[in-house]
């Protein structure tokens, strides 16, 4: 799989007002991964946060997904450097951050993401060059994976015209279930307090050029195609988990 030119193709589509609608994985297992990369979604992540999957389980996964020309991303457990080199060098086209609440934490996980010169991350031979096979072609990417800044704390709010100005920052993606949690009003969508959140962050996304979106966990798209519509340009929608708990209930 060309990554470059998917990375390229999601930049362009996001830069000229188009949106990117993506999924997500938290099922350790290739199949499962095989399947989500052949459902037709731009990108989908690899839950390293709260999903069940280890490193040494990433390459088979990002395999997977690049069989259906899905491009893979990883949503870190953390922004610190060993996540980022781990999961990049695995084979992950980018990193969804999570928690970011300032720029500066935003800047130092970009760096962590970016080979010398754009950043610090260390250089090697790994599955993401196909241990050297591809070094010189890689260097590329690696200058600028695709990066994507989770707004899960109500603090972020306060700093969000500086995250938005980082440089080399892709888009925003809300988790819906902490943001509201830091409201302290977990998992009420519909208050109207949660609305206004949400929607005062994609203006401020807006101001400052840079896409944002939302996790849509429970499946529903009659909701997705309303924050399309509402604006909202770089959506996650659900989850394999997900699909399948409510697929499998018993009719």
């Amino acid at each position: 799989m060309d990554k470059i030119k998917f990375i390229k193709s999601i930049r362009s589509k996001l830069m000229t007002g188009g949106s990117s609608v993506g999924s997500w994985i938290q099922i350790p297992h290739s199949s499962v991964a095989e399947i989500m990369g052949a459902a037709g979604y731009d990108w989908v992540a690899v839950d390293l946060e709260h999903g069940a999957i280890g490193v040494q389980q990433l390459p088979d996964l990002f395999r997977a997904l690049e069989l259906g020309n899905t491009l893979p991303l990883a949503r870190l457990a953390s922004g610190n450097p060993k996540d980022c080199k781990q999961a990049l060098d695995s084979g992950a086209a980018g990193v969804i951050v999570p928690m970011i609440e300032n720029a500066d934490q935003l800047i130092a996980v970009r760096d962590s993401c970016r080979w010398p010169p754009a950043g610090s991350r260390g250089v090697g031979f790994s599955r993401a060059n196909l241990f050297g096979k591809y070094f010189d072609e890689y260097n590329e990417l690696a200058q600028a994976p695709l990066l994507v800044a989770m707004i899960e704390h109500e603090s972020a709010i306060g700093h969000l015209e500086e995250i938005c100005k980082v440089d080399g920052l892709d888009a925003l993606l809300i988790g819906p279930y902490d943001l509201s949690a830091s409201m302290s009003i977990t998992a009420e969508f519909h208050s109207e307090r949660f609305i206004k959140t949400i929607e005062k962050i994609r203006l401020i996304a807006d101001e400052h050029k840079i896409p944002c979106g939302l996790h849509i966990v429970t499946p529903s798209t009659d909701e997705l195609q309303q924050k399309l519509e509402e604006g909202f340009r770089f959506l996650a929608y659900s989850i394999d988990s997900v699909f399948l708990n409510q697929g499998a209930v018993r009719p």
